[in-house]
């Protein structure tokens, strides 16, 4: 009997890109825009404002900018105009920030879960191929087993 081994290892077309190519799990640098120099610019502006409107400070800023206008508001004496106030002048600006940050903190806490979810399953691309070389060496193994049995 031939000495071969019993099962060909055939990887998986991502293993094997995984296993030739060192990779990382996709960050948010990775997705903004590498074109033009308005679009990379209009990026980086679009980041550094959501950084800025989404602190706890810019939330504080806020609400003291609609108190200053709740005075006018008392003082018209109409429960439309408080209502208005309190709707389209303090909730807005300060549950923007607020939800901003949020938003953040929920998104960092989803960016932590998939670099866990990413490197878990790099483990398991290298376990399994580890695996794969164990089972290959018990198949020559067994197949020089089998040749012995087989020789009078």
């Amino acid at each position: 009997m031939e000495s071969s081994a019993l099962y060909t290892y055939v990887p998986h077309r991502r293993t094997k890109e995984k296993l030739e190519h060192a990779s990382h799990a996709g960050r948010v640098s990775d997705q903004l825009p590498r074109g033009s120099v308005v679009a990379r610019l209009n990026a980086w502006l679009a980041v550094k404002i959501t950084s800025g409107v989404g602190t706890m400070w810019c939330a504080y800023a806020f609400a003291a900018i609609a108190l200053v206008s709740l005075p006018a508001a008392i003082s018209s004496h109409s429960e439309v105009v408080i209502v208005s106030w309190v709707s389209q002048t303090f909730l807005q600006l300060f549950l923007l920030s607020v939800v901003i940050v949020g938003q953040n903190l929920l998104a960092s806490a989803a960016d932590q879960r998939a670099e866990d979810t990413f490197s878990d399953a790099d483990a398991v691309i290298h376990e399994v191929v580890k695996l794969q070389e164990h089972l290959l060496a018990q198949d020559r193994v067994l197949a020089r087993l089998m040749d012995n049995a087989a020789e009078p």
